[in-house]
């Protein structure tokens, strides 16, 4: 069974930078693919970014290229680096995981942590 904890969720200005955090356990590091979605209110879920652990591949929704960076800090977390925030980004964000290499569809990700809140106003 794998855990995932989200961190680093907050309220920021328009143009303002924040870093998420997802912390794992119960797995074998190093042969996943660790994502982020997020939620709006009233929205489906929306794919962010992903990185394999295995070869550090990583892709992105459009709407975040550029801005958005995802990494590995350690062997047991991932981060997400949200520079130049926008209204549009205010949604719960939830960090995945998954067996395998990159996946943009959320059906794909059979663990998931309980999401952070972020707010961005302007």
């Amino acid at each position: 069974q794998v855990q995932l904890v989200e961190s680093g969720g907050r309220s920021v200005q328009t143009g303002g930078s924040l870093r998420l955090a997802c912390a794992a356990s119960g797995r074998t590091f190093g042969t996943y693919t660790m994502g982020w979605f997020r939620q709006a209110p009233g929205k489906e879920r929306e794919f962010v970014a992903a990185i394999n652990e295995l070869d550090g591949q990583t892709n992105y929704g459009d709407s975040v290229k550029g801005r958005f960076t995802i990494s590995r800090d350690n062997v047991k977390t991932i981060s997400l680096q949200m520079n130049s925030v926008e209204p549009e980004d205010t949604a719960v964000y939830f960090c995945a995981a998954k067996m395998g290499g990159l996946a943009m569809r959320d059906l794909r990700y059979p663990y998931w942590g309980q999401g952070t809140r972020v707010t961005v106003s302007s």
